[in-house]
């Protein structure tokens, strides 16, 4: 008999009978008890989030900065309730904390009282980070516990966003203003060159300045020792003048006190006196004339008697034995007499012939004098008057003269500290004029380093930002967020439970494959008994199952589609993918009980534990302890999950087929296996009539 004739003998047993075929139904449902019903237990839980109770905790008592009000916590929780992440309740401190322990909250949240302030702080001397607190309970619900970390990592990013934004844009001010400061800082110290280089100009005039002082100075102490030397001998000149004038004014004064009445009571006699000098002046002027012509006559006469008088001395003084001593001394002293009248007439006679201009100049001197007897004669009755006068000027240039000599005495007294201070000031100007060599020195470094400084602030000035509010607003955006996650999913799932259907559909196909083969069995015992080839008793054992199969894989996956909401990416790929994989485990299960027995349907389960925990259908197997790994790639379901991702949610069809390949090794291997356990099964044994393990 064939083997598809067999394998329909072996299913028409289904329909004799109401249970049988109940029992039929049941199989063909089976695989959506692990598929789509689980499925659809958790199909969108990221979608229902909303409906899980968490306290909200907000005790931020707010805070000033910049002077402005900060209250970061009314904020968040305003942006909290608006979102409706998780269902919110607004709750203090102990109903969340009590919420929590007795599983009335899954999770809390707590913005603390100094939340806003810490934040604030950003902007001061002492920056502290704010800190969300999150409270869970692994006992209420370990899988809240690791959503709420990836909600509440979201919320602090984004908190610590809007606090950095604040910051930054202070700091890009804080940029502007510190540009504007250092432009002014730039023109003031180019401002500083320009005065430094006329300090520099400055620095060398006082220097060769100070240079001519020190020889001046020099000069000055040279002088000023000297001038002490001179006002020395001015107050001993000094001195001696005042005691001169002392003794002047004590005569004067004397003479005064004698002669003022004198003047006072013989003013008119000394006016008489006066005109008749001046008569006589007036006189002798009009003579002058007279005796230009009688001067030579006159000499001529004075020596003739000059010359009898001696003659007559010598007869009767010299010549005589006795002469008359009563006689000839006044004769002697007529001679002589005599001899000086001629000489007088001489010289009146030379003056008159050869000093006629010195005459003049008498006649002038006698024209002067009789003007001055004149003049005389007119202040004669005020003579007391002018003495008077005379005493007091006389008496007031004694008292200045010894003022005079006071001064010279104060002069030289201050011309020796003047000594002292010169030669200092001498020594002071030559430590000036080191100085101001090094002065000068000194300001060509600073010329040269306040260019420098110049340039330094002009170039740092230009390299430091200074940004205007739209540019401000734009970079402190990027700078309080700027590592953006450009999230971009190729082949993205829509929802949770399609990502995790490559792992349930074909748990759900073995689970299928393995309640089959409780009810059918696995080797054909009508044909073991007849001694059929051992090929087709495998086979027909195989294709009642494998038929099962498919129409599991119909139902399953109409129900997933049209009931769920799957959407795949290649719906017939992935049809004709599963008719496969259904095929493959029907083979795998059929071989496990047709050469163990009883036990097969044992190792059944834990090849499908081995599959499930290898496959990286939840997690990826590098995740998973080393002996998952190795045996990860001998196991079909790693293929089957890898290939219904590419299937259901797209990509590359690279591992589609080569889970192809592996599933139809595994499929014949399988089958030849199950032919090898049939041939042996028609050997009959004492372990196949008393089986050691009956289920």
């Amino acid at each position: 008999m064939r083997s598809p004739r067999l394998a329909s003998l072996e299913l028409r047993r289904f329909g004799r009978g109401r249970l049988p075929r109940a029992a039929l139904a049941a199989l063909l449902l089976l695989p959506l008890l692990y598929g789509a019903l689980y499925l659809w237990s958790f199909w969108d839980p990221y979608g229902r989030l909303d409906r899980i109770p968490v306290a909200l905790v907000n005790d931020d008592k707010g805070a000033t900065a910049a002077g402005k009000r900060l209250v970061a916590g009314d904020e968040i929780t305003g942006k909290l309730l608006d979102s409706k992440v998780f269902e919110w309740h607004e709750v203090s401190a102990a109903e969340a904390d009590k919420g929590v322990e007795d599983g009335t909250y899954y999770l809390s949240l707590t913005m603390p009282s100094d939340f806003s302030r810490r934040i604030a702080s950003s902007a001061g001397d002492s920056p502290e980070t704010g800190a969300l607190q999150v409270r869970t309970n692994d006992a209420n619900n370990y899988i809240v516990g690791q959503i709420s970390r990836t909600v509440f990592s979201e919320v602090r990013t984004a908190a610590s966003t809007n606090a950095s934004r604040g910051f930054l844009d202070r700091i890009f001010i804080n940029f502007s203003d510190l540009h504007d400061a250092t432009a002014k800082a730039a023109k003031g110290a180019a401002d500083l060159e320009g005065g430094i280089g006329k300090a520099k100009k400055g620095s060398k005039d006082l220097a060769d300045g100070l240079k001519d002082a020190k020889a001046g100075s020099s000069r000055l102490a040279t002088g000023i020792v000297r001038l002490n030397k001179g006002a020395g001998d001015l107050e001993t000149g000094s001195r001696q003048v005042a005691d001169g004038t002392q003794l002047l004014a004590d005569k004067v004064n004397g003479v005064a006190a004698d002669v003022r009445p004198f003047l006072k009571d013989n003013g008119k006699a000394i006016g008489d006196t006066a005109r008749l000098v001046a008569d006589s002046s007036q006189t002798v002027r009009d003579n002058l004339d007279l005796l230009v012509k009688a001067a030579p006559t006159a000499a001529t006469a004075a020596h003739t008697a000059s010359d009898d008088l001696t003659e007559v001395h010598r007869t009767r003084c010299e010549e005589q034995p006795l002469p008359d001593a009563a006689v000839c001394a006044p004769l002697k002293r007529a001679v002589t007499a005599a001899a000086d009248v001629a000489a007088v007439a001489d010289d009146v006679n030379v003056l008159v012939k050869n000093q006629n201009g010195d005459l003049k100049k008498l006649r002038t001197q006698l024209t002067t004098l009789q003007k001055q007897a004149n003049a005389l004669a007119e202040r004669s009755p005020h003579l007391d008057e002018d003495l008077e006068s005379a005493v007091k000027k006389v008496n007031a240039l004694n008292a200045g003269a010894h003022k005079v000599a006071k001064g010279a005495d104060q002069l030289h007294t201050g011309l020796a500290t003047a000594k002292t201070g010169s030669a200092e000031l001498n020594t002071g100007v030559g430590d000036l004029k080191k100085g101001a060599t090094s002065l000068d020195g000194g300001m060509i470094r600073l010329g040269d380093g306040s260019a420098t400084l110049a340039k330094g602030l002009d170039d740092g000035a230009g390299k430091i930002p200074d940004y205007d509010k739209k540019d401000r607003d734009a970079r402190t955006e990027v700078m309080a967020d700027p590592v953006q996650l450009a999230s971009q999913s190729l082949h993205a799932a829509p929802n949770y439970g399609t990502g995790f259907a490559p792992y349930f559909i074909p748990l759900s196909l073995w689970v299928g494959a393995m309640v089959a083969y409780m009810l059918i069995q696995p080797l054909n015992r009508r044909a073991l008994a007849a001694g059929a080839p051992a090929w087709r008793i495998a086979f027909a054992g195989w294709l009642p199952v494998a038929a099962i199969g498919l129409l599991q894989v119909a139902a399953l996956m109409s129900v997933l589609h049209w009931g769920l909401g799957l959407q795949m990416a290649h719906a017939a790929g992935t049809i004709g993918f599963l008719a496969l994989v259904t095929c493959c485990f029907g083979a795998i299960v059929q071989w496990l009980n047709a050469r163990f027995g009883a036990a097969g349907r044992i190792l059944v389960l834990a090849v499908l534990m081995l599959q499930l925990t290898s496959a990286g259908g939840t997690y990826p197997v590098q995740t998973s302890p080393g002996f998952f790994n190795a045996i990860h790639p001998y196991l079909p379901m790693s293929y089957i999950v890898e290939g219904l991702r590419r299937l259901i949610t797209g990509g590359g069809l690279g591992p589609v087929w080569q889970g192809c390949a592996v599933l139809l090794a595994f499929t014949v291997g399988a089958l030849a296996l199950t032919a090898v356990s049939a041939r042996r099964k028609q050997v009959w044994t004492l372990d196949r009539l008393h089986p050691e393990l009956s289920l």
